[in-house]
């Protein structure tokens, strides 16, 4: 690895991950986290999982090699904005954010010049979140799917690839516009609709929660996700994110509509489309 400081904003789960991941892998430099929550940092740097904190943005980047972007979404351009003056030239600012497009959009245009942004995404994670839930090999095997725009530098890029590779992900080079396609229909509507689903059992009764089994648990264990995180989510790949809710819409209606008219055998056909598409997944 050829840089030596590290700044991580956003110490939760994936930011603290990847600190302990580095770490696991023989990073020897200086990893500075910074966040609002000074409790946090503080048991983050007991536990051995950053070297230094802040609270302040624009302190903690300064000297920073690599910026790792690991806060909401939502929070990057405020982000940007607050510490794009300390910057140092050749510095690279990445994130882990699961929407490309619009936050490519927001960010190129705000880096200062020098200074080169790359998109990412790791493809990892866990319905618990904070750093008691971290671990060094979170992002082994995973992968990590990487977005250069046409205006990403070669070598920025080429180190942010690296840099993955070698704390064990598979990288993968993908276009922002596919990306966000892709994951609006394999990530962003399962959030959504497990959300839905916990909120429609609730509309039935509200005491009825608590029979379910595994099943359900299963289901809708990702509604445990930060909510804040799927709202900044849901604002940035708005689009993709409706036209997958509109064929899922879809999707409930022919199944309702089967029911209504007793088509049984139809319905089974509808539900064996969907087991044997679901059993190609275990193979991958």
């Amino acid at each position: 690895m050829n840089f030596k400081n590290i700044a991580i904003i956003g110490v939760g789960l994936i930011g603290s991950s990847f600190a302990l991941s580095l770490k696991a892998h023989g990073f020897t430099g200086r990893i500075t986290g910074i966040g609002r929550n000074e409790d946090n940092l503080l048991r983050a740097k007991e536990m051995g999982i950053i070297d230094a904190h802040t609270t302040v943005h624009a302190e903690g980047v300064r000297n920073a090699d690599i910026v790792l972007l690991a806060s909401p979404v939502g929070r990057f351009e405020q982000i940007i904005n607050d510490v794009r003056h300390e910057l140092k030239p050749g510095a690279i600012v990445t994130d882990v954010g699961s929407v490309k497009a619009g936050v490519i959009r927001r960010l190129e245009p705000l880096m200062p010049p020098g200074v080169n942004f790359v998109g990412g995404h790791p493809i990892a994670g866990k319905e618990c979140s904070g750093i008691d839930a971290a671990t060094a090999d979170l992002f082994t095997n995973a992968r990590c799917i990487i977005t250069p725009s046409p205006h990403t530098d070669r070598e920025a890029l080429n180190t942010v690839v690296s840099m993955w590779e070698e704390i064990g992900s598979r990288t993968l080079l993908m276009k922002p516009e596919e990306h966000d396609l892709i994951f609006a229909a394999v990530s962003h509507l399962p959030h959504v609709v497990a959300y839905a689903l916990v909120n429609t059992i609730l509309d039935v009764d509200e005491d009825i929660l608590h029979h379910g089994g595994k099943g359900l648990r299963d289901m809708t264990r990702i509604a445990l996700s930060p909510t804040e995180l799927w709202r900044d989510i849901c604002i940035y790949n708005r689009e993709e994110i409706l036209g997958t809710l509109r064929k899922f819409s879809s999707s409930i209606s022919r199944v309702i509509k089967l029911m209504e008219e007793s088509d049984w055998t139809g319905l089974e056909k509808e539900f064996a489309r969907a087991k044997e598409a679901r059993q190609r997944i275990e193979q991958d």
